[in-house]
């Protein structure tokens, strides 16, 4: 059995073709998107974030009208960059959210990708200290973000209070208990996956991994996940971890699929670099009928090693489309492959 989800970019354009022409197009139908996922049985409803784009960035006001919207579902992210984050108000953000979604939020978060600027975590108004990285700085900033959900006090209180405080020192609020424990890493190699399970956050891997190896991407990633696994094991955390892989999935079912993505079953891996210095594996996508996903996804070994598949989806194609294709999945391919 797996949890089955959908990953949106979010991305909206004022183009002939596009279902979402403007930043008000996205977020309603990323709404109604949800809740149509819910309806269908669907387990998780994601969204990636990217800033000075046209894409879907700030994520927990959608999170919260999506969580007020439906009962059931996850909702997450997929990821944040935690370069450009404040994490006390990030907490009180994640907070409300899971508060009003009855603890169902699921927060990827990573170190970030290449952006559309050059260093916007600094018009955020942050920068690395002296002698780091700004991968150190997005996990520094991480740090603080775990520890401050623990729900621990900190925070010096003021002897003269305009209302009146709890005893002892305050902490940020609203608090959500059990937020900590579905915090999730975006991780693009071995070693991040092995970091972020020593600090007891969940797992998630994309499509794009750093090639490690030369082996095919599913195999690359299926041992990134038993590296990650093994690390928690060692770590001594005594709940489970939660790990998900995301997938370009479209089964061919009528002419409105075979014309979009009919051409996509030809797909391959691809190498290449994201900077001047790493080179990175990039996955597969998968087009077909039902019969032939099924035999082609039960040789995905990372699938396989993951309990939770979300599929990317093409947003700007509408919400109908959408649920459609989320459907064919849920219906004609999940029951086969023992996922349902």
């Amino acid at each position: 059995m797996k949890r089955i989800g959908f990953l949106s970019f979010g991305h909206w354009s004022d183009t002939p073709h596009s279902q979402t022409r403007t930043a008000s197009d996205t977020l309603l139908q990323s709404i109604e998107l949800a809740v149509a996922a819910e309806e269908l049985g669907a387990d998780g409803a994601y969204f990636r974030v990217h800033h000075f784009a046209r894409q879907l960035a700030s994520p927990f006001p959608l999170l919260s009208a999506i969580g007020a919207r439906t009962s059931r579902i996850e909702i997450g992210t997929g990821v944040i960059d935690m370069r450009y984050e404040n994490p006390l108000y990030m907490a009180e953000d994640a907070g409300a959210a899971d508060l009003i979604s009855g603890g169902r939020l699921q927060l990827g978060i990573s170190r970030g990708s290449p952006e559309q600027t050059i260093d916007g975590w600094r018009y955020f108004g942050y920068g690395p200290s002296e002698g780091d990285s700004d991968a150190d700085m997005a996990r520094k900033h991480t740090d603080v973000l775990l520890t401050v959900l623990q729900g621990k006090g900190f925070a010096e209180p003021n002897p003269r209070p305009m209302f009146p405080n709890p005893p002892g020192l305050l902490r940020v609020e609203p608090y959500s208990e059990g937020l900590r424990e579905r915090i999730w890493w975006g991780a693009g190699s071995n070693a991040t996956a092995t970091w972020a399970a020593e600090l007891g956050m969940n797992l998630m891997s994309s499509t794009l991994k750093d090639d490690e190896g030369g082996a095919p991407f599913h195999v690359q990633q299926a041992a990134q996940i038993r590296a990650f696994r093994e690390a928690w094991a060692e770590a001594g955390w005594e709940r489970e971890p939660r790990v998900s892989v995301s997938r370009s999935i479209f089964a061919l079912t009528d002419d409105r699929d075979r014309a979009y993505f009919g051409r996509e079953g030809d797909s391959s891996d691809h190498v290449g670099y994201i900077d001047a210095t790493t080179r990175a594996i990039f996955g597969r996508s998968y087009a077909a009928e039902p019969d032939v996903l099924v035999k082609q996804l039960a040789e995905d070994e990372a699938i396989a090693e993951a309990d939770t598949l979300l599929l990317t989806v093409p947003n700007q194609l509408g919400v109908d489309y959408n649920t459609h294709v989320l459907e064919s999945i849920l219906t004609h391919v999940a029951p086969a492959l023992a996922w349902r």
